[in-house]
């Protein structure tokens, strides 16, 4: 028997390939509690189905509020905005300086009551719960969830605090101006120091003893464009808006030093007031579905929940943005965006056997027969890259290179995966030229190719769980090498770091 033949053999015991016995199963990789699916799949858009007879309940009632409405609205702000000239006048379009008392005291009360007049023009009833605490009291007022242009009356409520608002709305003519006026923290979403520029701007505001509006911060997404909105409330009769003001809260000293756990538990606070989930989707989210759709995937294929995913994980931005370049040249031929067995296979020219699908379950956390774009970083994180050890590279070389002349022949490669595998008429020649650049694979080659595909580490590392469960001993090489790569990716309270295992 050639040394081939020898590698065949002892490969050829993996379970699944028609030779010996399975036996015991080897323990999955455990899953972080903390990793599991949101409970809101898709927080950035709204969709709203309106049936037939209100379609023309407000048709009819639209022909005569519509243009009774815009007309009021149109003369509103053309009132309000000299108030607006006189509160901004020689004033930088970003403040370093709270606007002058004298302006405030004329400008505000005036801007105030012309604002709460629009919305009572469009149609707005307003129920107010609880108290408005004053700038001294809450120097930062949070206003969630905010969804739609109109959550603004909420601030007009308040007594119009300074908003965080994108530069871009300040340069929008006549609104702009009215923007301007409330003394807004502009932010930019294409500079990279722009969050923490935002977070400086807060902070002194925040600190300088009621010189400064409260600031409050409201972002939204995907819905309804402006006009349209603007024409489905017009059309109604009246529109119900409740508002409640929580009690003020103060930050413990744990959270003083770490103001994330107090972001939290506001978060949770207003949620449970509001009775809906939280999730951990941020802007980046948006930027993630943009750039899916561009690659021709559902949008929403591209939401990972990118603030709890980065900074578990250890991935910045541009580090997911590739992955979701693999991912969708996988993806991108299968129905909905999600991989499935056969689509793995194909991308990994491989055969579908068991060691392909107890990695592809690993992959698939929630079990649903498919692997989405959240579950592909996560397993490229958790199970593939902390696999792909230059150890590991090492041993499966070894492995591979039978005759220990530190080349890799098509033969070689061939027969290992063929008995390893299961399927004796595995042809294996496409893979093999990706790697080869001649007719040998050196290691160099070889460690080249496995640093850029870490699936294939962790297929190879499977491989060894299951031959170390086998009654059948492995090449003395083999065995030094460790069975199941570490799981460690960043350092998780005991609470974060509670498992589930995954069970075929």
């Amino acid at each position: 028997m050639n040394r081939c033949a020898e590698a065949a053999a002892v490969a050829a015991t993996v379970p699944g390939s028609g030779v010996g016995d399975a036996g015991l199963r080897p323990p999955m990789v455990p899953r972080q509690a903390s990793f599991f699916p949101p409970p809101v799949p898709n927080p950035f858009v709204q969709q709203t189905r309106i049936s037939a007879s209100r379609r023309l309940q407000m048709l009819l009632l639209g022909i005569i509020l519509l243009p009774v409405r815009a007309l009021l609205v149109g003369l509103i702000l053309l009132l309000a905005w000299p108030f607006a000239v006189i509160s901004t006048a020689c004033c930088p379009e970003k403040l370093t300086h709270p606007i002058s008392d004298w302006r405030r005291k004329i400008t505000r009360p005036a801007l105030t009551f012309l604002a709460r007049a629009m919305f009572f023009s469009m149609g707005f009833t307003v129920t107010v719960k609880g108290k408005v605490a004053s700038p001294l009291e809450a120097p930062i007022f949070v206003v969630a969830p905010h969804s739609t242009f109109f959550d603004g009356i909420a601030c007009v409520v308040a007594g119009l605090p300074s908003l965080v608002s994108r530069n871009e709305n300040a340069q929008t003519p006549l609104v702009g101006r009215l923007l301007r006026a409330l003394q807004p923290v502009l932010v930019s979403r294409v500079d990279p120091d722009s969050r923490k520029n935002t977070i400086n701007e807060i902070k002194k505001r925040a600190t300088s003893g009621g010189e400064w509006p409260q600031d409050t911060v409201t972002w939204t997404w995907q819905g309804y464009t402006f006009l349209q909105l603007c024409v489905l409330t017009f059309c109604q009769l009246f529109t119900k808006v409740e508002i409640e003001f929580m009690p003020v809260q103060a930050p413990s000293e744990e959270e003083k030093t770490d103001p994330v756990l107090f972001a939290s538990r506001i978060r949770n606070l207003m949620a449970e007031a509001l009775e809906i989930p939280v999730t951990d989707h941020t802007y980046e989210d948006c930027r993630l579905m943009i750039s899916a759709g561009q690659l021709t995937l559902p949008m929403e294929a591209g939401l990972v929940e990118f603030s709890k995913i980065s900074r578990k994980l250890k991935l910045d931005w541009d580090g997911i943005r590739k992955h979701l370049d693999e991912y969708a040249s996988i993806a991108s031929s299968s129905k909905g965006g999600r991989i499935g067995i056969e689509e793995f296979a194909e991308y990994l020219k491989l055969p579908v056997s068991d060691v392909l699908r107890q990695l592809f379950a690993l992959f698939d956390r929630n079990n649903d027969g498919s692997i989405d774009f959240r579950e592909y970083v996560i397993g490229l994180a958790v199970l593939c890259n902390p696999a792909n050890t230059e150890e590991i590279i090492q041993v499966a070389f070894k492995l591979f290179d039978v005759d220990e002349d530190g080349y890799i022949t098509e033969e070689e490669f061939c027969t290992i995966l063929q008995a390893s595998l299961g399927v004796p008429d595995l042809n294996v020649s496409g893979l093999f030229r990706e790697i080869a650049q001649r007719d040998s694979v050196s290691y160099e080659e070889f460690k080249s190719f496995a640093l850029k595909h870490p699936e294939y580490a962790k297929i190879f590392t499977t491989y060894l769980d299951l031959q170390t469960c086998h009654v059948f001993p492995l090449p003395e090489e083999v065995q030094t090498a460790p069975s199941v790569a570490s799981n460690k990716v960043s350092p998780e309270s005991q609470e974060e770091g509670t498992s589930d295992k995954k069970v075929d």
